[in-house]
């Protein structure tokens, strides 16, 4: 009989579902679910969410396509991470068919049941209201729907706990939570109970959670250093330690051009180690030897770089000429596009062009052509400081300077074999005292004999310096000779400027000497610029009678030339105290410094 009732009531549900209406949305949707198509509502909105249908499914797909239906709860199929579901649109569960039991849907009006935090790696779930007579066979057959089980812990007290291999399982296992379940068609009430599936703590979980998190670390430091270890700058050469060996290999790098630069890093640092003492004194000194015999090569090289900086100097001026002249050539095409014959046949759209090109190309030649007299005049210099017979001042002063450097080095070279000497001396010294201690043996003889050699190189370096000490002599009589001429060709230049010019000459030379402020203050214009400065400086404070500040003077005269500085102005005007004078004006916080032009009144002084 039972059995008949139950083929009723499939038969009655087959009819059920074959007669159920479109319209009805619950139904469609209900229909659409079990053949593993998302279902769709009459305004095109899911009415089932993203986490109980698979991903990235095609709702175009139908029946037709030959697609056979997936259940949602199929085991294989990852359901997380599942998206937030709107409020608006409640998950739509159905009921389960199982051969031992059914799983029926919780009313849908009421809240979802509620779950706990979920524990890191958490692979087990903990599943209560399980019916009295519900078996581990039966719990099993439920939840191998959601994947593979690992183990299963029932108590007595209606309710297990299932641990599965993989994360994603334990979303598909809650999502069963709320369901009544029912074993067979029985009604009794050991038989049906209410599943309330939520996340379990697991010590096996959490262990596993952290020895992946630990790996994963060790992965990331891993990548870190690799990374750190791609992106460090190769490391320095390792230093090798002194040896005799390793001192002979250096004094031959040492005279390699080509290895000079690493053979003296290495010399730097055994020196900075501390390696030189009485035993390898020797060999550190050929080596600072050889390094010092490389400063004539460099001088060399400095030579042949300073001769190509002149020739490109000389290839600039050159450039710069033949750009100069094509200036003047542009500047006589405008000139002549301005004379009245051509002029008049231009519009007016074209004179103004014509006018502002012909402005920006007197710039710019102008610009050039400062700059072309600047490197001439500079070159100018540099000949007139070479001309030494010119001014036989200077040539003394030279050769004064060059006297002073030689004794300099003289009495340097003196100091150096004093001291050596004095290192002999004490060495001659030690070896006496090891002779007197130590017996007559093979190392006696060896040190008498580097007695007798000490005592030779003593010798010669007082030989030396006795030589050198009158090296010195000489050299500071001749110093003092030079210097006497010196002031002989002072006195008879003196004598002859008294000769050929009046007294007035002589008093202003006399006076130049005593005051050596004055002189440098005071003096001639030295350049054209100077000269046109002067005669904008002027008709400036001509036109202002009370005079005019540095600054105001200043701001004028830089919409003229941008490179004047206010340091310049007042140098020129402090050199021609006839033409210019400072004067202060206001009381306290006004007081001001003004100049004033009185070249009319210094005519008459002057």
């Amino acid at each position: 009989m039972a059995g008949a009732a139950d083929g009723l009531r499939s038969e009655a549900a087959d009819t059920a579902h074959i007669s159920m209406s479109v319209a009805d949305p619950t139904a469609w949707a209900t229909a659409m679910n079990n053949l593993g198509i998302v279902p769709m509502g009459l305004t095109g909105q899911h009415l089932l969410s993203d986490s109980v249908c698979l991903s990235g499914f095609d709702p175009g797909l139908g029946i037709m396509t030959g697609i056979t239906p997936i259940n949602p709860m199929m085991a294989g199929i990852s359901l997380v991470p599942p998206p937030p579901v709107p409020l608006e649109l409640p998950i739509i569960k159905e009921i389960i068919h199982c051969k031992s039991c059914t799983l029926f849907p919780q009313n849908p009006n009421l809240p979802p049941p509620s779950t706990r935090e979920r524990p890191p790696g958490c692979k087990t779930v903990f599943v209560g209201g399980l019916p009295e007579n519900a078996t581990e066979e039966i719990i099993r057959e439920v939840f191998d729907q959601c994947g593979e089980i690992t183990a299963i812990r029932k108590s007595k007290k209606n309710f297990c706990h299932i641990r599965f291999t993989e994360e994603f399982m334990v979303d598909k296992a809650i999502y069963l939570s709320g369901y009544r379940m029912r074993i067979g068609s029985s009604t009794d009430k050991k038989d049906s109970g209410r599943l309330h599936v939520d996340f379990a703590q697991a010590r096996d979980d959490f262990y596993e959670w952290e020895c992946m998190q630990r790996l994963l670390a060790r992965e990331e430091r891993h990548r870190r250093k690799i990374e750190e270890e791609r992106l460090r700058p190769p490391s320095p050469p390792p230093i090798m330690h002194f040896s005799e060996h390793e001192a002979g290999l250096l004094a031959e790098k040492l005279k390699d051009d080509s290895k000079f630069t690493e053979a003296i890093a290495v010399l730097v640092t055994w020196i900075d180690r501390g390696e030189v003492n009485r035993r390898s004194a020797n060999h550190f000194y050929s080596m600072v030897q050889s390094a010092n015999s490389h400063v004539r090569r460099l001088m060399n090289e400095k030579a042949i770089h300073e001769e190509e900086m002149e020739l490109a100097k000389e290839r600039f001026r050159d450039s710069l000429s033949g750009i100069l002249t094509q200036f003047e050539q542009i500047v006589a095409v405008f000139a002549a596009a301005t004379r009245q014959r051509a002029w008049d046949h231009f519009s007016k759209a074209q004179r103004k062009n014509i006018d502002i090109w012909r402005k920006q190309c007197e710039e710019l030649r102008n610009a050039h052509s400062e700059e072309l007299m600047g490197i001439r005049r500079e070159e100018e210099m540099e000949m007139s400081e070479d001309e030494s017979e010119e001014n036989p001042n200077k040539k003394i002063k030279i050769n004064d300077s060059a006297l002073a450097a030689q004794a300099y080095a003289l009495k340097e070279e003196n100091d150096s074999l004093r001291w050596q000497l004095d290192a002999y001396r004490n060495e001659v010294e030690l070896l006496k005292q090891e002779q007197g201690k130590a017996c007559r043996t093979e190392e006696d003889h060896t040190k008498e004999h580097q007695l007798h050699f000490l005592q030779q190189t003593m010798q010669g370096m007082q030989q030396q310096l006795v030589e050198l000490q009158g090296d010195l002599q000489r050299k500071e009589s001749e110093l003092e000779h030079a210097r006497e001429e010196q002031r002989c060709m002072e006195v008879q230049l003196i004598a002859l400027k008294e000769k050929g010019i009046n007294g007035c000459t002589g008093q202003v030379l006399h006076r130049d000497k005593e005051k050596n402020a004055e002189k440098h203050v005071q003096g001639p214009l030295k350049s054209e610029k100077e000269a046109l400065l002067l005669g904008i400086i002027s008709t400036f404070l001509h036109v202002h009678p009370f005079g005019a500040n540095i600054e105001y003077l200043w701001s004028y005269i830089q919409r003229l030339d941008a490179k004047v500085s206010a340091s310049e102005i007042e140098t020129l005007m402090l050199r021609l105290p006839h033409m210019f004078k400072q004067e202060f004006t206001g009381v306290g916080a006004t007081l001001e410094k003004r100049w004033i032009f009185c070249g009319f009144e210094g005519i008459n002084t002057v």
